[in-house]
């Protein structure tokens, strides 16, 4: 009885070792950098880092699937070199000797990659699934409808036209005023000749009302009487 119990766990330990190698179909690598992104504070990676990592992807793997059929020892890690790089690949719960599609693994690390960078407090750059691209930032949405925004700055625009239209058309039209007053003026000045005698310009006489010089005037009033 024994001896059966060692062939199959044999059996099992070579089906995963040909199941998670490097390259393999379905497997992924990931690289860590603790030191540089902890410095003083990184943590060492032994196999309790291990086991957190498969509970990481074996949780992804349910949440993804809305399933709970993935377990811990599903997930399968090989390959494991002392700067903290390693291959990981995800067993079929139902049979063994296969691999969940690697499509599917994606999808979950992606799905929940702020979960799995939060538990070993690392971020895309320091934490990288090298088949895997970074998660993209949630894109942020507006508090004010786009629509809305388009629309206010439409009607701002507008208004400002009008307002402009109307300012400029009062300028012009106090302008032309301006001018059309000005030109009456110097026709006025026109009008009335001048007549220059010795060199000093002289007024034209009235020649129907005349002009009465005011030392003459006195003269002929004082000799009237005789």
């Amino acid at each position: 009885m024994l001896g059966v119990l060692l062939l199959a766990f044999s059996l099992v330990t070579i089906a995963h070792a040909e199941l998670c190698r490097p390259d393999a179909q379905n497997a992924f690598k990931v690289r860590l950098s603790i030191k540089s992104a902890l410095g003083d504070n990184a943590y060492s990676w032994d196999a309790s880092e291990e086991y957190l990592f498969k509970a990481m992807v074996a949780f992804a793997m349910r949440r993804y699937s809305s399933k709970e059929t993935t377990q811990i020892s599903d997930v399968l890690l090989c390959n494991m070199t002392e700067r903290v790089s390693f291959w990981f690949v995800v067993t079929d719960s139902s049979r063994n000797v296969t691999t969940v599609p690697g499509s599917e693994v994606e999808a979950a690390i992606r799905m929940n990659r702020n979960r799995i960078n939060s538990a070993f407090l690392l971020t895309d750059k320091t934490l990288q699934f090298l088949k895997i691209s970074s998660t993209l930032s949630p894109l942020i949405e507006p508090s004010v409808p786009v629509w809305l925004i388009v629309f206010s700055v439409v009607l701002c625009l507008t208004v400002a036209g009008i307002a402009f239209l109307v300012v400029s058309g009062i300028w012009r039209y106090k302008k032309s005023n301006k001018e059309s007053v000005e030109t009456e003026d110097l026709e006025d000045k026109c009008d009335t000749p001048v007549t220059i005698e010795n060199g000093i310009p002289c007024d034209i006489l009235d020649l129907k009302t005349g002009q009465i010089n005011g030392v003459y005037a006195a003269d002929d009033e004082r000799f009237t009487p005789l």
